[in-house]
């Protein structure tokens, strides 16, 4: 997450503008695990904005199979709570939990269908 800027010293620079800025967008996260150093930095990240600046997540994964994602289980808890993100069995009936909002999309891929649209201009 912050690795190469912990390694050649920007990481404070860094942290200070993702944890300061009015929308943090967290894009396709959970394709790997999180190593212990990226645990922590996703957590102090979070803990800093909390109730401070919104964060849009955006994932392919279940939310169920992110503490996996995190890997412990810890963190994972304290990382989702400050995420102001739950378990499918915490969500209210209005969907949100904390000022919360979670948004299911079924359908399909956009890039497929750019593709689809792409294939038939060049056959044209």
């Amino acid at each position: 997450m912050c690795e190469n800027g912990a390694v050649d010293g920007r990481f404070p620079r860094v942290f200070k503008t993702l944890t300061k800025t009015q929308l943090l967008i967290l894009d396709d996260w959970g394709p790997d695990r999180l190593n212990a150093s990226q645990r922590r930095d996703l957590m102090e990240i979070v803990e800093d904005r909390y109730e401070v600046g919104s964060t849009l997540i955006t994932s392919q994964l279940p939310i169920d199979t992110w503490h996996d994602v995190i890997g412990e289980p810890t963190f994972a808890d304290a990382i989702l709570d400050r995420a102001r993100h739950c378990l499918s069995d915490q969500w209210r009936s209005n969907g949100s939990l904390h000022n919360a909002y979670r948004a299911d999309l079924d359908g399909q891929s956009m890039r497929k269908t750019k593709i689809k649209i792409g294939d038939e201009n060049s056959q044209n």
